[in-house]
């Protein structure tokens, strides 16, 4: 095959940001040594007689070809994806150099730029790095020119590997190196002009002759390399069979390369030690949590802590490194002077400022991607540095929603005067807060002041008796909880009873998706009735889902009542109601039957739970007319199209009402409606445009979701289905993107022209995500495993593995569609040429 390897790193315009150190800082900049090794897949042997999938002649994970055949053309890929990356890095590197010898001969003249000690700590050790990579790429290159299975080129990177002290020397000069560039900058304007414009030149198939770098942004790129280098060791030890020669070679490689990486990376966390303290006397602590305060306007997160005669709200004191940690009082009120307001004084207290849930949902969004991404980094056995930063990032986001969400007021008053007002997200918890205090307030209590040295003491002993010691945030959770269930939860909400009068009723159902609540589906309104009877079907698909929710709501029409915040009628909620999502007790094939009570309102449901490697079998359709289970060939080869009808018809209907809708294709159709859809298309019904216009745009969405997923075949194929799940996996992004493209033009025809008409469409309703709250990687999450999941006799092998190996899996091929998604539109044409396509904005 003749491969055209992309460039990494190359910015045509020249804007690369180094990763620079934040102001003030004092640590070095942190260098990723998290490798991302991809899932152990065999390669599975191609179906023979399928006579859909022609197989490509260049031979990337192509069917009956040996694991070395395959190994050898992955090696060359990761190869000319490293080679081409480090012309790149070379030329920064000549690019650097270039000033330095005219500001040497400067230096010694009446009017130097720069003192020959600035010139020596600015360019320190460069000059080294760039004879060392100079001469490893003279060495490689024609080694992958002429490539074949007796090339070895192990001693190379191992010789690479054993030159590490030089990036040794030049990691600890780099802090004063930028400094002082920093420095002679501001007090020399020459400098200045220099250091902003380094002339990089292109790479050698480049159309760009050079292009313009900060020296700070050069400086920093020999500090990305030994990631970058030890990252393509990975990826080539993982497709180097262990008996060939190099195997040892490139083994020692990686051990010098990540044992210099942990040497740079090396942080002493002073551990935190507990206080000690003497417990207060007679007082014991009933309940303590956090809860989020309104104080002078802002929101302050507290632990507020509940003994028997004194509700106390404390604050964690931010201490010095190696101090003990401590609570500080923000204030405290007696049980004996503490009373709630009545229901008349609380409809007076002052507008809480809310949030608007536009941007709540945002940041769940960004939650849920991180997540993803801890969660890759773990089935890769990244590195735990990397899963530590992406951790902190998480837990940021999470604190930001925890203090945000909050909408529900709870006031304390003081007989004395003075009142607080928590923010609580729950009805349930401030119940449970104020059944706790009314139960301890039957109690003979006196009322009482605390001298200072009592409220040190009992301030002092909250740490040690406090029961609850997270912020309650996912990201504090134990890494062995239950993962959840992956699948789909069939549910049936029938009917409720239990009003007091009649009204207009409608019922959501939400389930926890990667640690946080998400509507999927919602019934329609029952109107002016005390027994609404829906009997509506939904179908839900579990992301590590553990618990269901309903809501049972009353529809409100009046137009004066219309939250300001985003024009929407703000309905009200007559209960609310939740259960455990029992592993054990749904996976069962017969659906059961269940009772929510919520405030004197009982709601009947039933469901069933389909676990995905059951719910995604792909099955062929018996009948070959229709085209749900129909090979996608032959349904274009009929239908004499490029596309299927059903994929056309649907996406122009979403484009045209739902790609506004907030939550489409994650928001269940009713699954009635969606059974009338599939029978009308598999009949070539001539009413379908008409039943289209008029149909729930959830339940067309559904229909096409579904289309996808009764393919006998998954879109992307089962034959290439290994080399997708070893593509993604790669490091290099170079590499990356020669062997994603690759794997695209190695589809059928047919495959191809709909997957990548399904992507465009995808999108644009990415685009619309400040309206409908679907992210590109909430759609990849939808749609990854629909394209991708393998057939039944391609996916006999996983229903023996653990749910963490599926959600492992099923989080591989979401990543897939996620890449692509992100990816710059991708042409077929551009494609089907026999260069490989790739962007150089890597």
């Amino acid at each position: 095959a003749d491969f055209n390897y992309g460039a990494d790193e190359y910015d045509a315009e020249g804007n690369e940001e180094p990763k620079a150190l934040p102001e003030g800082s004092e640590t070095m900049p942190y260098i990723d040594e998290s490798p991302t090794m991809s899932p152990q897949l065999s390669a599975r042997g191609q179906e023979s007689g399928d006579g859909v999938s022609p197989t490509p002649t260049d031979g990337l994970g192509t069917g009956g070809e040996r694991d070395a055949g395959k190994g050898l053309e992955m090696r060359k890929l990761v190869l000319s994806g490293f080679l081409a990356s480090e012309e790149i890095y070379i030329n920064q590197l000549e690019a650097l150099l270039l000033p330095m010898k005219p500001l040497k001969a400067t230096a010694t003249t009446s009017q130097p730029v720069l003192t020959l000690q600035q010139i020596e700590t600015i360019f320190y050790k460069i000059q080294d790095i760039y004879e060392i990579h100079k001469e490893f790429y003279d060495s490689l290159c024609p080694k992958v020119q002429q490539w074949d299975s007796n090339v070895t080129m192990g001693h190379l990177f191992q010789k690479l590997a054993s030159q590490l002290g030089v990036y040794k020397a030049f990691v600890d000069n780099y802090k004063i190196a930028l400094e002082t560039a920093e420095k002679c900058s501001h007090s020399n304007y020459q400098f200045q002009k220099i250091s902003e414009e380094l002339k990089v030149k292109g790479p050698k198939d480049s159309k760009e002759s050079h292009t313009s770098v900060t020296m700070e942004a050069l400086l920093y790129k020999p500090i990305d390399r030994v990631t970058r280098s030890t990252l393509v060791l990975h990826d080539l030890l993982k497709h180097t069979p262990a008996d060939h020669p190099d195997y040892p070679l490139l083994q020692d490689a990686l051990r010098i390369s990540q044992n210099f990486l942990s040497s740079i990376n090396e942080d002493i966390d002073p551990r935190r030690t507990a206080v000690t303290t003497p417990k207060g006397e007679t007082r014991q602590l009933v309940k303590d949590g956090f809860l989020v305060e309104l104080s002078e306007g802002s929101r302050k997160l507290r632990h507020v802590f509940l003994f028997t005669d004194v509700l106390l709200c404390a604050k964690l004191k931010k201490t010095a490194v190696g101090k003990h940690q401590q609570y500080d009082c923000k204030w405290y009120v007696p049980l004996a002077d503490l009373v709630f307001p009545s229901p008349e004084e609380s409809e007076h207290c002052p507008q809480v400022h809310v949030i608007p849930d536009h941007e709540l949902e945002d940041m769940k969004m960004k939650i849920s991607a991180i997540k993803s991404e801890v969660q890759k980094e773990k089935a890769n056995k990244g590195q735990s540095r990397a899963i530590e930063r992406l951790k902190k990032k998480m837990f940021e986001n999470e604190f930001w929603l925890l203090l945000n969400s909050p909408a529900i007021p709870f006031r304390i008053h003081n007989r004395n005067g003075k009142s607080y007002l928590f923010l609580l997200s729950s009805d349930y918890e401030r119940s449970e807060w104020r059944e706790a205090i009314q139960k301890l307030q039957k109690k003979d209590l006196q009322a009482f002041v605390l001298s200072s040295v009592e409220l040190q003491v009992l301030t002092g002993s909250c740490f040690k008796l406090r029961t609850v010691h997270n912020i309650p945030v996912t990201s504090n959770k134990d890494d062995d909880e239950s993962p959840g269930l992956y699948g789909f939860l069939h549910v049936i909400v029938h009917s409720a009873k239990g009003f007091k009068q009649s009204a207009n009723l409608y019922c959501t159902l939400e389930v926890d998706s990667f640690g946080y609540f998400v509507s999927k589906a919602k019934t329609r309104v029952f109107r002016d009735t005390t027994e609404p009877q829906w009997n509506e079907e939904f179908e839900i698909e579990l992301e590590g889902s553990q618990s269901l929710r309903i809501l049972c709501y009353e529809k409100c029409y009046d137009k004066t009542k219309l939250n300001k915040d985003n024009n929407e009628i703000v309905d009200k909620i007559m209960g609310k109601g939740q259960i455990q999502l029992d592993p054990q007790a749904v996976q069962t094939k017969n659906w059961h039957m269940d009772v929510i009570e919520m405030n004197g309102i009982k709601v009947e449901f039933s469901m069933k739970f389909t676990s995905r490697d059951m719910s995604l079998k792909r099955t062929p359709s018996k009948k070959q007319t229709g085209v749900f289970g129909v090979k996608i060939s032959v349904v274009t080869k009929r239908e004499r199209s490029k596309v299927p009808y059903i994929v056309r018809q649907c996406i122009e209907e979403v484009e045209k009402r739902g790609i506004e809708e907030v939550g489409i294709y994650r928001i269940s159709g009713v699954a009635t409606d969606i059974q009338a859809l599939k029978a009308a298309f598999d009949a070539n019904n001539k009413d379908i445009l008409v039943m289209l216009s008029d149909m729930d745009i959830n339940a067309i969405a559904g229909t096409l979701k579904l289309y996808f997923r009764e393919l006998p075949e998954p879109l992307l194929t089962d034959r290439l289905y290994p080399a997708f799940m070893e593509g993604i996996a790669l490091s290099d992004p170079a590499a990356k993107e020669n062997c994603m493209m690759h794997l695209l033009r190695s589809l059928p025809d047919p495959n191809l022209i709909t997957f990548l008409f399904l992507l465009e469409h995808l999108k644009r309703v990415a685009e619309k995500e400040p309206i409908n709250k679907m992210s590109l990687h909430n759609l990849a999450t939808v749609f990854g495993p629909t394209l991708l999941r393998p057939s039944e006799v391609e996916s006999k092998a996983h229903l023996t593995l653990a749910s963490d190996i599926w959600s492992h899996d099923v989080m591989a091929q979401v990543q897939v569609l996620l890449y692509y998604l992100q990816h710059p539109p991708i042409s077929f044409t551009e494609l089907k040429r026999n260069t490989l396509y790739f962007s150089t904005d890597v």
